[in-house]
């Protein structure tokens, strides 16, 4: 009843609180793209490498998500060019690139800002959020939930099976960047909520959860979906109510939801499989 109390009171609370929601639903949706493909060591390349952006855009005294969307798609074409035309594997050239990046950030920022706002960077604060951040993340937001409706057949194709998309004339090299400019921007959007290191779990783990509950595309979307708003808003109050870091709270809910459905979901919960297993055991006993 306090943090409700509180929530109806106080505007920076209530900015934090829609703020989060539309973070956990977008990273829920881009995320299950992310799964299906195998990408989730993309998606960490790219929330490491959007730091020299952040840094810059310090700098110049400008909002943190022009620049660091910029780096972030530079990021995702410069893996894609280094892995396209030498022998080097896509896994080496985004570890190569996302690591110099990072390291180049953490420099950038050491020397312009305090370390505050690097640890603000870096793990995020949601309840340091401004009206422009949230404008931003709803924009994001739309863009992103736009492009999943208008392409969702492209989307769910290309997602299953590359070589079949190719058949039918789909472009799969344009799907994929575009992928990673949709994931750039959820990766910005996200920043301020759960920061630099975490939201590549924002992007993985409600996604993964609901990978373990269905095999429909759709209902994974929106399972992924409501688990991230569920887990942002579970992070956000109890970070409120014992003053701790939003962004691993946020993290530690979207965990512990994975935690319980990995154990108890009827179908893949590994509860569930050892008591029929030990079922059988007993039929072939008797």
């Amino acid at each position: 009843m306090e943090f409700i109390h509180d929530l109806m009171t106080y505007e920076f609370l209530q900015k934090a609180f829609i703020t989060s929601i539309m973070v956990g639903i977008i990273c829920g949706v881009i995320g299950s793209f992310i799964v299906l493909r195998g990408m989730a060591l993309m998606g960490d390349a790219i929330s490491h490498a959007v730091l020299p952006g952040v840094a810059i855009s310090y700098m110049l005294g400008i909002n943190y998500f022009y620049g660091a969307a910029i780096t972030g798609v530079l990021t995702a074409l410069g893996i894609g060019v280094i892995s396209q035309n030498s022998r080097i594997k896509n896994d080496s050239s985004i570890g190569l690139v996302f690591s110099a990046m990072f390291a180049l950030g953490i420099v950038l920022i050491t020397a312009a800002q305090s370390a505050t706002d690097l640890t603000q960077i870096l793990f995020g604060n949601v309840l340091s959020v401004r009206t422009s951040d949230m404008l931003i993340t709803l924009i994001v937001g739309a863009i992103v939930l736009l492009s999943v409706f208008l392409f969702y057949k492209e989307l769910l194709v290309s997602s299953f099976d590359e070589t079949m998309a190719a058949a039918y004339g789909l472009k799969v090299r344009l799907i994929h960047y575009g992928i990673m400019v949709l994931l750039t921007l959820v990766t910005v959007a996200s920043l301020q909520t759960v920061g630099v290191i975490l939201v590549v779990s924002m992007l993985i783990t409600p996604a993964s959860t609901a990978y373990l509950l269905t095999n429909r595309l759709s209902i994974m979307i929106f399972l992924a979906a409501s688990f991230g708003a569920l887990s942002s808003i579970l992070g956000l109050y109890f970070s409120f109510l014992y003053n701790l870091p939003s962004g691993p709270i946020i993290v530690l809910a979207t965990t512990t939801i994975f935690i319980i459905v990995f154990l108890f979901s009827p179908r893949q919960g590994t509860f569930w499989r050892m008591l029929q297993k030990n079922k059988r055991k007993v039929a072939i006993g008797k």
